[in-house]
């Protein structure tokens, strides 16, 4: 039975999750691939077009394919709580020390059809759009993009508008408002990059690479969602980390049968 080019790339694809190919190193020849798996010139070249696709591997012209560098990937631990420090509010400890590496862009639009039930607002709805590129401000290397909405009437006339919010930003003006406490809650999804958003974070262009997404939905008691924050970064550069906690069923029980209160 002839091979298929799934099977070819996950021959491929193991050997390279192995070792045996390198980031670096030059996979064969599409000839070669050819003689050593018996099969035809277009199935070897789909099974090498499907590790492109998943970004193992990357054409080189005049080199062939050539397995990818990769980043080391790192750990953003999400631990349920929300930190202050001199600047203000913030939500992840790792990503303290990066700043916006330009001022913000400003405008005013509609709320992505995706995000309006979240926000409680019509489809349509006119919103207060704020754009942040967030990365290390000695590198100047784009980390993330960072995406705030409010609901218009909120913040039109204030300085949730201005492109310095001052002091403690956003989130400080909303509680001098009267939005106050602010809670947050939210949700990490993935998907793939607007060629905008490949490009403000410069994600490889010749792969794809999907973007790790994460929502934060900020409300206060008296006014319902007061902010939106879409956060989006390489899923090849981070992940999302928590502990976890035992639950009171999952207790260890002693000798006796009864929860062991140390655990």
């Amino acid at each position: 039975m002839p091979v298929s080019y799934r099977e070819i790339a996950a021959d491929l694809r193991q050997q390279i999750s192995e070792g045996r190919y390198l980031p670096g190193d030059k996979l064969p020849m599409l000839t070669q691939l050819q003689e050593q798996y018996g099969a035809g010139y277009q199935t070897v070249r789909s099974a090498i077009t499907l590790l492109e696709q998943e970004g193992l591997v990357v054409a080189v012209r005049r080199r062939g394919t050539i397995v990818r560098e990769r980043p080391e990937k790192r750990r953003i631990t999400r631990s349920r709580q929300v930190f202050r420090d001199e600047i203000g509010y913030f939500f992840d400890q790792t990503a303290q020390a990066w700043t916006a590496l330009e001022a913000p862009t400003i405008r005013w639009g509609v709320i992505p059809v995706d995000l309006t039930g979240l926000m409680g607002l019509d489809p349509g709805a006119e919103v207060l759009i704020r754009d942040r590129v967030i990365g290390d401000p000695e590198t100047r290397k784009p980390k993330q993009l960072a995406t705030s909405y409010l609901p218009a009437d909120l913040a039109r006339g204030t300085q949730l508008a201005e492109a310095d919010t001052g002091p403690g930003g956003i989130y400080d003006r909303l509680e001098e408002m009267g939005h106050r406490p602010l809670r947050w809650s939210e949700g990490v999804s993935a998907r793939m990059p607007s060629p905008e958003e490949a490009e403000a974070l410069n994600l490889p262009a010749d792969v794809g690479v999907p973007l790790l997404r994460v929502v934060r939905v900020t409300t206060s008691p008296d006014s319902g969602v007061v902010e939106l924050n879409d956060t989006r970064m390489s899923a090849e550069e981070f992940e999302i980390g928590y502990s976890i906690r035992r639950h009171a069923s999952a207790r260890l029980a002693d000798d006796d049968g009864e929860p062991d209160d140390d655990h």
